[in-house]
């Protein structure tokens, strides 16, 4: 491409030149002969036809190459560029289908948050009811052991009042004949021989 521009910018320079001499000897010459002038006239457009084909030749010769560089390029781009939109094609269909799809896994998300929660509330309404089960068994079992300690000692009070009871009435009915009748009665028991052959 760049030797394209180059050869079109030389080309050009030539005209240019070419012309700006032509219009100098024009002047210089300053109205010779017209047979002079259609002869360099004739030479003029020879040399342009010239210089046009050699142009043309270059700028074909190189243009076409370039051109279809320049398309391959293009294509390339053009290709690349339609990869490009449809892998961002892609990542928006599924954007839109996790968006769309997003109200669902929060509704399943709430129902499963729902479900844990209502399952520890059964666990822990289970770990108390056994909880209070333990504990009302044990409060059941000191309430019968505080009972039954508490019975044990009524009735070791009630008999400490009932042998306190039995002592006084005896010692309110002892009197000294009482006793010793009491101590003939516990010497009679006595095993050996009889208290009448002991005194004789």
């Amino acid at each position: 491409m760049k030797r394209l521009i180059l050869w079109a910018g030389l080309a050009a320079l030539i005209l240019t030149a070419s012309s700006v001499a032509w219009a100098a000897e024009e002047k210089s010459a300053g109205g010779e002969a017209s047979s002079e002038s259609g002869g360099l006239k004739a030479w003029e457009w020879a040399n342009f036809l010239v210089l046009a084909g050699g142009l043309g030749y270059i700028i074909r010769k190189n243009a076409g190459p370039a051109f279809e560089a320049r398309g391959r390029l293009i294509r390339k781009a053009m290709l690349e560029a339609e990869e490009i939109r449809k892998e961002a094609e892609a990542r928006v269909a599924d954007v839109e289908r996790r968006l769309d799809h997003l109200a669902d896994e929060i509704a399943a998300l709430r129902a499963e948050a729902q479900h844990e929660e209502e399952a520890e509330n059964a666990r822990y309404e289970r770990r108390t009811a056994s909880e209070l089960a333990k504990i009302q068994a044990h409060a059941e079992q000191e309430i019968a052991a505080a009972g039954k300690a508490a019975r044990m000692e009524l009735k070791r009070h009630a008999a400490d009042l009932a042998l306190e009871l039995a002592e006084r009435k005896i010692r309110a009915r002892m009197n000294p004949a009482t006793e010793d009748q009491l101590v003939r009665m516990f010497m009679d028991r006595l095993p050996g021989p009889p208290p009448s052959a002991a005194a004789n």
